[in-house]
């Protein structure tokens, strides 16, 4: 692994800021309880696909892992999940939500830092996920390089982010975040934001085949979402790395 940092100090400050309310599904962080709720179906669906089995056994990685909401799902599902956030509150979080449940901590692996400093030379996993982590990141390329590095051979990634539209500015930042209040204030630049051709580029670039795209709609006001084939806001893209790679 790279040793360089891929990291923002600024925004590991917020999400430590934040720590505290991951498992408050009525608080700030309740659309994303709402939004990985529907991801963590398709993870679970994508994966039966994929592998032609259930996420028990699997080996997961979860990076940006936050206060663990998905990592935690997956181990439920009998998945051994390492989880690495970069924010130390956002793991502190994660574990003292786990460990009231020794059965799924027992699975569950929470590490602080980026992949570079988090992760053992050459740990690979079946299934890796960057679930809203990619718009946070310093060096979009790098990060994916990073990331890409730590799926085997015949695994999955999964990454979810936003995209760069005058859509997704006025909807993801200027509605949520200062009109309807349903996301604290600050939590997205839009400058950050990754258009889908700019992260399959990075995950080509990174030795990965892309497999799936589809967007996802977020209904502040009732709190729901749903997936669409409208990628100008939300989106999710999966991508492989082939089982039996060659080289030159």
């Amino acid at each position: 692994m790279s040793e360089a940092t891929t990291t923002r100090a600024d925004e590991i400050a917020r999400f430590d800021a934040w720590s505290a309310t991951w498992w408050d599904a009525t608080g700030p962080m309740r659309p994303l309880h709402v939004t990985q709720a529907l991801r963590g179906r398709w993870v679970r669906e994508a994966a039966a696909r994929h592998f032609g089995r259930s996420l028990a056994g699997l080996r997961v990685l979860d990076v940006g892992c936050g206060g663990g909401l998905m990592s935690e799902a997956l181990a439920r599902e009998g998945a051994q999940v390492v989880g690495i956030d970069a924010s130390a509150g956002n793991i502190g979080a994660a574990r003292r939500h786990a460990a009231a449940d020794p059965a799924v901590a027992a699975r569950l692996d929470y590490r602080h830092g980026d992949p570079a400093a988090a992760l053992r030379p050459g740990e690979r996993f079946d299934l890796v996920l960057a679930l809203e982590v990619v718009e946070h990141v310093d060096d979009v390329p790098a990060f994916l390089a990073q990331v890409a590095a730590t799926v085997a051979p015949g695994g999955l990634l999964v990454a979810s982010t936003l995209n760069r539209t005058l859509r997704s500015w006025l909807l993801g930042i200027v509605a949520a975040e200062y009109l309807l209040r349903v996301l604290p204030i600050g939590t997205h630049r839009w400058r950050q934001f990754v258009t889908p051709d700019e992260l399959e580029a990075a995950a080509r670039c990174a030795g990965l085949q892309p497999v799936e795209r589809l967007g996802m709609r977020y209904l502040p006001v009732l709190h729901r979402a749903h997936w669409t084939r409208d990628t100008s806001v939300n989106y999710l893209a999966s991508f492989q790395r082939p089982a039996l790679e060659t080289t030159s």
